[in-house]
């Protein structure tokens, strides 16, 4: 101690580290952790002793649950009202407990987690099950400690007949430990009590045999036998809890019928699980959720489809909902003031050596009482002997306490006989009386040779705890709820088998805005853009299945692989979701391809191109992921480059690629190296200090050409035979001749066929037919073209993947859809190309029709 400034100085460390474990002495001793004992947490046990001692008990009326609190706060729990009355309602709940302790009349919630009644509506007394725990607390068989304020005793442990730890069950959390306890039987615990008293060296084996396991008061299938030996025999396991169900078939649908749910599952929240998976359309044969219920018991019903697999559903409804929970054992309770992580073994003996610290203490207490009462009545009998003596001895004596002495003198009584003589009322003095003392007499020491029996011979004291064991079984024998399973059962979710594989219209933006549309919205929409946002670019429409994924490619060098039955269904009209949506991403990235995947068993593969002239070719199949919820890496990119064109590319296919200078170069299939997806590729193209990659493609037909523009619409086209092989890397050669005084940079290369047509939605309405783009010379300067359209760009198509043979050389196209592009350009003149090889030769008017095997969509704004 200072002493000048009167204070105590301590060392920060030391003061926080003693403070601290005196709390945490105290959180685990005194309020989260059960006595193995009695199975009671402090504020249960208090719960009880004070309806016990307040006379709230089974046989006599209801009280006011806010009377029970008041006392439980007044005398031995100074903590605040709400949490001792939710204390108090928990032990009433017949959900929550195997055998409740308080009978409470009311609301006292509900398995929806309903809050129960204000305290002051509620009324409440002691279950006949509790007063098994607090019978014999009078006869000096627990220690009773004073209460917080030294005005009254309170018992530290109750002297409960059964080991009510596992029949009820308990959880807590305390500093540095938890305790997580189910329910067990309460047949299945006495009997196997029982049989630990007989055989002290049985084995877990054989209190297995008896000892199932959990029993939840919510019934349930809990399987996985392995788990509840490993608790019982280390404290430590872990089982699955499953919902009852029942598959129902009607006339016109299937039905799952749960009847019963896994323990402390909230079933308000169960059942809004369940219709947020109808309402979200993750089970499309999943038609309506109903929560039944009533006092007869719990009831949800879930129609489905009559050709729906009502197992896949059950597989799904238990991997994804509380259907199907997982409870871990953790079975730490206090022994000898200590937090102990104890097996079964361990519980039921300390239980049991317990039980006979109380029996003996009961015996002793009952053994002092009737030695005394023996004493008295032994008295008695020898004053009647001599009555007349007594009376004569008794009318000479001056006062009581004369009489006494003179007793003890003349008759050698002593002072206790001697009080009861002269207590003695006239009345006992009848033969009735006097045979009825003889008769009590010889009961007392008939009992007090048992009760000398007891406290002298263990195998007596055994059988005394085997009885009371036995009466308890015979007046709480509850059947089984839960049904235990040996194993437990694997989920299998075939997903795709649950997802109606059906036609589609899919949108993606530049952005990266994606949505998919049903066909009939589609339809009824096909005159109108789908909704981009302002400053953003389609990058395409195309038709596909929901079994289909697409490949999203950025130019940030990252890839996203979306399953479309993962992608949210909107109307044409909608904007869609962002892609990060589905796949986490930084969100600031442009898509700038997109590939439509039905098979990743293909000999196709994924060509990337960045813009300082790097160039990778990778196996389709190194793109399949079985995560599709974040994106992953397509290229490693060099500094401050980007992925101009990712496209697939087959067996025998060449790559063009023409730099924004005008130089082009075409390498064979061969001539690209094989490599994975986070390479970051080989060089391309050799090129000067200021040109870059404008884009590349896939020369994969003779029969179309190659349709070069420039940013500022003027094009060309060139004949695929016109260009020659390289060898990488090259420069390559013009495509134009350079006009030093009009320089043109290109925009954009598109692989075009003749019959293609260029569709203008500009104030003319006109149709430009690719066949109108003359074929010139490399050495010709680039056609007028589009110049009216000073700022147009080509908007990429999504492209097919085409299931192929494995095979070198060998190709088996089994995808004919027709190719569709956009071309746009700002303040809404877009320009669109649909395509087709099976175009008839004469150009389209305005508003001809078609022919039915080619596909075009018309965006007139």
């Amino acid at each position: 101690m200072d002493n000048k400034n009167n204070a105590l100085i301590r060392d920060l460390e030391t003061l926080m580290s003693d403070r601290f474990g005196r709390y945490s002495k105290y959180i685990i001793q005194e309020r989260a952790l059960p006595d193995v004992r009695d199975g009671l947490k402090p504020v249960q046990r208090r719960i009880l002793y004070a309806m016990y001692s307040d006379g709230n008990t089974a046989e006599k009326g209801y009280r006011k649950s806010a009377k029970t609190v008041g006392l439980v706060i007044g005398n031995f729990h100074p903590h605040g009202d709400s949490s001792v009355y939710e204390a108090m309602v928990r032990l009433s709940q017949s959900w929550k407990m195997n055998i409740p302790m308080v009978d409470m009349q009311g609301n006292n919630g509900s398995i929806d987690d309903d809050p129960a009644a204000a305290m002051r509506y509620t009324e409440a007394r002691l279950s006949k099950f509790a007063q098994g725990l607090l019978e014999d607390i009078e006869e000096e068989t627990v220690i009773f400690t004073p209460n917080f304020d030294d005005t009254s005793l309170e018992p530290s442990v109750l002297p409960a007949r059964l080991p009510q730890l596992l029949i009820n069950g308990v959880s807590g959390i305390a500093a540095g430990y938890a305790t997580n306890i189910p329910p067990h039987s309460i047949t299945e615990i006495l009997e196997g009590t029982i049989y630990r008293l007989n055989h002290p060296s049985s084995t877990l084996e054989d209190l297995e045999t008896l000892i199932l396991g959990p029993d939840f008061p919510t019934g349930g299938i809990v399987q996985g036998k392995k788990g509840i030996h490993d608790a019982f025999l280390t404290g430590k396991g872990r089982v699955v809890i499953r919902a009852k169900t029942d598959i129902v078939q009607t006339k016109t649908i299937q039905q799952i019928v749960i009847t019963e749910i896994p323990y402390e599952v909230i079933k308000s929240n169960l059942v809004k699980k369940l219709d947020d998976i109808r309402l979200n359309k993750q089970l499309e044969a999943l038609l309506d959720v109903r929560d039944e219920s009533d006092r007869n018991g719990l009831r949800i019903v879930l129609d489905i489809r009559k050709d729906a697999d009502a197992h896949l559903i059950l597989n799904y409804l238990f991997k994804n909902t509380d259907c199907q929970i997982y409870y871990n054992y953790n079975m730490v309770a206090i022994i000898h003031q200590r937090p102990v992580l104890c097996g079964l073994i361990e519980i039921l003996d300390a239980f049991i050596l317990f039980r006979k610290e109380v029996v003996l203490k009961r015996s002793r207490f009952q053994h002092d009482a009737i030695s005394k009462r023996i004493h008295i009545l032994d008295g008695l009998i020898k004053a009647i002997s001599v009555l007349d003596e007594v009376i004569t001895l008794i009318r000479s004596s001056k006062d009581k306490q004369s009489a006494k002495d003179n007793l003890m003198e003349r008759f050698k009584f002593s002072e206790v006989q001697a009080e009861a003589v002269v207590s003695l009322r006239l009345y006992r003095l009848t033969n009735t009386d006097i045979f009825e003392i003889k008769q009590e007499l010889a009961e007392l020491q008939h009992d007090l040779q048992l009760l000398v029996g007891i406290l002298q011979s263990p195998e007596l004291l055994k059988n005394v705890l085997i009885k009371e064991l036995q009466a308890i079984l015979a007046a709480f024998k509850i059947a089984r709820r839960s049904k235990i399973e040996d194993e437990v059962q694997e989920i299998v979710i075939d997903k795709m088998s649950m997802i109606p594989n059906d036609k589609t219209i899919l949108t993606l933006s530049k952005d990266g805005y994606i949505k998919r549309v049903s066909l009939r919205s589609y339809q009824s929409s096909e005159n109108t853009v789908p909704t981009v946002k302002e400053g953003d670019e389609l990058i395409g429409v195309i038709e596909s299945e929901t079994y289909d994924q697409i490949l999203l490619f950025t130019d940030n060098g990252s890839y996203a692989a979306l399953p479309l039955y993962s992608i949210e269904e909107a109307k044409w009209k909608d904007l869609g979701n962002h892609f990060s949506h589905y796949a986490k991403s930084e969100g600031h990235e442009k898509v700038i391809a997109a590939l439509m995947v039905k098979n990743y068993k293909t000999d196709a593969f994924v060509v990337s191109v960045t813009q300082k002239g790097q160039i990778k070719r990778t196996p389709i199949s190194e793109y399949e992921v079985s995560r599709t919820s974040k994106v992953y890496d397509a290229i490693s990119l060099l500094k401050e480059d980007k992925v101009i064109s990712t496209f697939v590319l087959y067996r025998n296919e060449q790559v063009l690629i023409v730099s924004q200078e005008g130089y082009g170069v075409v390498y064979d299939f061969d001539d690209l190296p094989e490599s994975l997806t986070k390479s970051k590729g080989v060089k391309a193209m050799n090129l000067s200090q200021l040109d870059s990659i404008a884009g590349a493609i896939a020369l994969r037909d003779e029969k179309a050409a190659v349709v070069v523009m420039t940013i500022n619409g003027q094009m060309k086209r060139l004949k695929i035979s016109d260009f020659a092989l390289n060898r990488r890397p090259a420069k390559g050669e013009l495509l134009a001749r350079k006009v030093k005084s009009n320089p043109m940079l290109i925009k954009h290369i598109k692989l075009g066929y003749t019959y293609d047509s260029l569709k203008i939605t500009a104030d003319a309405k006109l149709w430009y037919a690719v066949k109108d783009i003359p074929f010139m010379d490399k050495s010709a300067s680039y056609n007028a073209g589009l110049s009216a359209l000073p700022s147009w760009y080509l908007v990429k198509d999504i492209e097919e993947v085409r299931i192929t043979d494995t095979m070198p050389l060998k190709q088996v196209d089994m995808i004919k859809k027709p190719n569709v592009q956009v071309v746009t350009q700002p303040k809404e003149e877009p320009v669109y190309i649909t395509g087709s090889q099976d175009l008839p030769k004469e150009v389209l008017a305005e508003g001809e029709e078609a022919p039915s095997d080619v596909e075009f969509i018309h965006f007139d704004l």
